[in-house]
């Protein structure tokens, strides 16, 4: 996606743009010379994440473009308006608002605690409509006016509920924002639109959720700041309500090549499916869950040959006090079908152990699954996020922790 200058001289107000998704954005309208407004909490350096707002901006004038660095939590309205001000201050109005600030956890009813369910409504819904509401003077005075909320599609699918209902409710609010907004905004031609990605992007915040090897299969944050530069560059009375996903954005202008958005361009094909799309749905229902005829053959005769009880001895000779760190979980597995039983993986107490039967403490996730699956999953045939989007794979209390299985299933890819 080239530049073509057309945001030049534009003010862009951006949540969460210190890293990731948001600062990938910021970066690509930099390039064509626009103001960007990087408004996100992290003035100082996060332990775990990279990147500050004084960073991003740094990396911004270098780009191209003009910063401006506000320390902003989405939820203060106070601290919302002061940045606000500040960039009308500076740069003369607000062209483009950018709703990126969010916040996750991917949790079921009961493990949810109340704190988090209060900060994923606070940051994700109510800051959407937040900064919104409080830059929409400057947006009416603007010529070339945009709202983009980084928020996926509405579907009453309940597969996208079930696991984590406090989390899409959250989501779902910053898209119930474009669905009404779009249309109480289309008299001032102001253009509100979401924007959501088919497959897992790789971020900081990805990584620390789901492990190093996510990213294997991810795509760079490039996809969807070039997705969203194809957006915010469409006239804004002509394009507004609609609930864009980034491949679809790039196709559609006429970008072909989309191997060149994968971490690994090895895996363009093996990608993992995002959330909340129903396409994705389609997809993996066509998935091949014999994997092949050598693991179909050996998962039939499990009964014979105990193939999960060497798993999980396997397992527990890969468990190290580096993995337990890392992960700080515990993992009850319910295994049916040809070997039918209960184990458990501790990677939170000691040195780890794990074994047949129930842990010893509450676990944080329990996995439901076929003794056919469960082996091609470990041997790192069957992707966890595919096999969970699928209903191969059931999850009950922390999703977020159970997807970091994912790295301990890399390490026994060479073993099984």
């Amino acid at each position: 996606m080239i530049n073509t200058g057309k945001l030049a001289g534009l003010t862009v107000f951006i949540t969460g743009a210190s890293r990731g998704i948001g600062k990938a954005i910021a970066l690509k309208v930099a390039k064509d010379g626009a103001n960007v407004v990087v408004a996100a909490k992290t003035a100082e350096p996060h332990p775990k994440l990279p990147g500050t707002i004084y960073t991003a901006c740094e990396e911004i004038e270098k780009a191209g473009g003009k910063g401006l660095a506000c320390i902003v939590d989405v939820r203060d309205e106070q601290a919302v308006k002061k940045a606000v001000e500040e960039a009308v201050q500076k740069f003369g109005g607000i062209d483009i608002v950018i709703n990126n600030a969010s916040a996750i956890s991917l949790t079921g009813t009961e493990d949810t605690e109340m704190k988090r369910y209060d900060l994923m409504h606070s940051v994700n819904t109510r800051g959407t409509f937040l900064v919104s509401k409080v830059c929409l003077p400057y947006l009416k005075k603007s010529s070339h006016a945009h709202i983009l909320n980084l928020s996926p599609p509405l579907s009453m699918k309940p597969v996208w509920f079930k696991n984590h209902v406090a989390y899409t409710m959250a989501k779902y609010g910053m898209s119930m924002c474009v669905l009404g907004m779009h249309e109480e905004f289309r008299p001032f031609n102001i253009a509100v639109n979401g924007l959501w990605p088919r497959t897992a992007i790789a971020t900081a915040a990805v990584e620390m959720l789901q492990g190093e090897s996510a990213t294997e299969i991810s795509r760079k944050p490039e996809i969807m700041a070039d997705s969203a530069y194809a957006i915010l560059t469409q006239d804004p009375k002509s394009c507004t309500g609609n609930f864009f996903i980034d491949e679809h954005v790039l196709k559609n202008a006429g970008v072909t090549d989309l191997v060149q958005y994968a971490c690994n361009p090895d895996n363009h094909d093996k990608l993992m499916p995002d959330f909340f799309v129903d396409e994705n749905l389609e997809e993996l229902s066509q998935v091949n869950w014999g994997v092949n005829n050598e693991t179909s053959k050996g998962a039939e005769g499990a009964g014979q040959t105990g193939q999960i009880v060497q798993l999980f001895k396997k397992i527990e000779s890969s468990i190290s006090p580096d993995t337990v760190s890392k992960t700080q979980a515990i993992f009850a597995f319910n295994v049916t079908g040809d070997e039918a039983g209960k184990w458990f993986v501790d990677l939170k107490n000691g040195s780890g152990s794990c074994g047949k039967g129930e842990p010893t403490q509450k676990a944080d996730a329990t996995l439901t699954m076929d003794s056919k699956n469960f082996f091609s999953m470990f041997s790192g045939k069957l992707k966890p996020t595919t096999a969970y989007m699928s209903g191969k794979l059931k999850i009950e209390g922390n999703l977020q922790k159970a997807l970091k299985l994912e790295k301990l299933m890399s390490s026994l890819k060479a073993k099984l």
